[in-house]
């Protein structure tokens, strides 16, 4: 098993997509790369940490690559817009990639030079060494799976 942790807007919809891989055997949503242990959603709600609503994905790289899973990260958010996704605005917004070794940032960077050009404008995410994840409130794991009459899904 291996981890992955990718920021790219409101976690809930970036954790519903990546759930749905074959390999992804478990994800959490919470917050990194801020300056406050434990915070609280509220906290970084008001952009005050520094931290970033994001996703770690536990995978099995038999059966996902880490490559697959930086072609979905691209894929499910607009990563050149800055501090923000749709209508979600802040510092907590942003777009990154959270290495959790040399070869995860290798993959990373050239992953991000492979697809800037199909984008029209440059790609703002960051890619930094993984700091501590801090795990959000339960009711945000698998927020969309909980609610799923809510937003109209049906599986």
């Amino acid at each position: 098993m291996q981890k992955a942790t990718f920021a790219a807007g409101c976690f809930w919809g970036v954790e519903a997509t990546f759930r749905q891989l074959k390999g992804v055997k478990a994800t959490a949503v919470g917050y990194i790369g801020g300056t406050l242990d434990d915070p609280t959603y509220e906290m970084v709600c008001s952009g005050a940490t520094g931290h970033t609503e994001a996703i770690e994905v536990d995978f099995d790289p038999a059966e996902v690559s880490y490559d697959t899973l930086l072609a979905v990260f691209w894929d499910c958010h607009d990563p050149t817009t800055l501090n923000r996704q749709g209508p979600d605005v802040g510092t907590q917004y942003r777009s990154g990639v959270f290495f959790h070794d040399g070869e995860q940032e290798a993959a990373a960077r050239a992953s991000k030079q492979e697809n800037q050009p199909r984008f029209g404008n440059a790609i703002v995410s960051e890619i930094t060494p993984a700091s501590t994840f801090y795990r959000a409130e339960d009711y945000h794991q698998q927020y969309f799976e909980k609610n799923r009459s809510s937003f109209g899904w049906r599986h």
